[in-house]
């Protein structure tokens, strides 16, 4: 029974429960990028280099050939695939900076709030018989 008592004490931790929400909301977020990506930022990009799907893009090393009556497919370096994985990457990491930079903004304008102006503390006792020496030496 000591077990599960200290899992549960574990699972229910503060640290563990926010872990838990920043997981599940950075999956959303990052299926909302992804889609921002595949569906908004490419197709324009794709049309820029003339209508090429990334994806698609592959180096033939070795054609398609009929051996006995056999077909064996093509051997392919398919960089397009790794190019479209490497811009989604670019991009999401982009916008995962500019989102926290966001963040950040707000957070230091909140900490940059300027404090209400503070009367000028009292002059301590040394301060004040010092003043007072310096003035009958002044006159003196």
């Amino acid at each position: 029974m000591g077990m599960l008592k200290e899992f549960k004490e574990f699972a229910m931790r503060g640290n563990v429960i926010d872990l838990a929400v920043g997981v599940v909301i950075g999956g959303a977020f990052g299926k909302i990028v992804a889609s921002l990506v595949a569906d908004v930022i490419m197709p324009p990009i794709g049309l820029l280099v003339g209508g090429v799907n990334f994806t698609d893009l592959k180096l033939e090393m070795k054609p398609a050939e009929v051996v006995d009556g056999v077909e064996k497919a093509a051997v392919t370096l398919n960089y397009g695939n790794f190019l479209q994985v490497t811009f989604d990457f670019i991009i999401v990491a982009f916008a995962i900076f500019m989102f926290i930079k966001l963040i950040n903004k707000f957070n230091r304008k909140k900490e940059e709030a300027p404090a209400p102006p503070l009367a000028p503390p009292a002059p301590s006792k040394e301060e004040v018989l010092l003043t007072e020496i310096r003035d009958i030496l002044k006159t003196k």
